[in-house]
């Protein structure tokens, strides 16, 4: 693959845009940049994942640094999580390697439509609980502007949720997405964690789990290196933008913009997938 500075600006730009939904909506920015990558760009989808998968271990750092201090990531709930992701995550780097590239456009597709349609059905709906109340031992707090002072979530269905962190580790590595595009609404629609909340916690984890399946398309020699660093850079930029952004504007707009984008994506990577 030649490696020319026209491109390098492109996917720095790229990157920068993929930061911006990773910061807003804890999703790693993989929804947008795989896509780009494989269909705008014609890369292989196993480049497109490698890549991709870099930039999340860059948007989990930046998004983790900072959120900290604002009590929205739960660290419990997370290295709960982890341990399932991670597993999950492994199995996706191996199975990604026999699959053939239609199949996994096809389950990118049908994994970011039914996304999707969770968001749109949770769009009035929130988790939070006004006033002191004991968020149980995997529950949280945080100071929230638009419930006009600290609000308070419990989490509810554990085992949904570590069998949607396994899935989602395993959809990470497999196409590249980091993994939050389905934890974030499950946590959300099911498990009683706001989304504000469930999208920190998942920026938090998506780096680790990113790791797990980058380290297997590094060895199969499916990373450009150049390539991954212009993305890296661009989401790092990104990410900043993305941070200001998500704090100011409701969550209820912020559902959707993530069905919004995940609707586009679905169709363009459908019909890619049906050639």
């Amino acid at each position: 693959m030649t490696v020319s500075p026209a491109l390098v600006l492109v996917i720095w730009g790229a990157g920068a845009v993929a930061g911006v939904l990773g910061a807003v909506l804890g999703l790693g920015g993989g929804v947008f940049l795989v896509p780009f990558l494989n269909l705008g760009l014609h890369f292989p989808i196993g480049t497109a994942a490698a890549i991709s998968l870099t930039t999340v271990i860059g948007t989990s750092s930046s998004i983790s640094a900072r959120r900290a201090g604002q009590d929205l990531i739960n660290l419990r709930l997370g290295m709960v999580l982890e341990v399932a992701t991670a597993a999950g995550s492994l199995l996706g780097g191996i199975t990604a390697q026999h699959l053939a590239e239609g199949t996994v456009r096809l389950l990118f597709s049908a994994t970011a439509a039914f996304v999707a349609v969770t968001m749109l059905g949770r769009l009035n709906r929130r988790n939070v609980i006004l006033g002191a109340v004991d968020p149980g031992p995997l529950g949280g707090r945080y100071s929230e502007a638009e419930s006009g002072g600290v609000v308070t979530y419990r989490v509810k269905r554990l085992p949904l949720a570590l069998a949607a962190s396994f899935l989602a580790g395993n959809v990470s590595s497999l196409l590249g997405i980091g993994g939050g595009v389905i934890k974030v609404p499950v946590l959300n629609a099911w498990c009683g964690v706001p989304l504000r909340a469930a999208a920190a916690t998942s920026a938090f984890m998506i780096g680790v789990t990113a790791a797990a399946g980058a380290i297997i398309y590094y060895g199969s020699g499916q990373l450009p290196a150049p390539l991954a660093a212009a993305a890296m850079l661009g989401v790092q930029a990104g990410s900043w933008t993305g941070f200001r952004f998500g704090q100011r504007v409701s969550a209820r707009s912020l559902k959707l913009l993530m069905a919004g984008v995940l609707m586009v994506v679905a169709a363009m990577m459908f019909v890619r997938g049906m050639r």
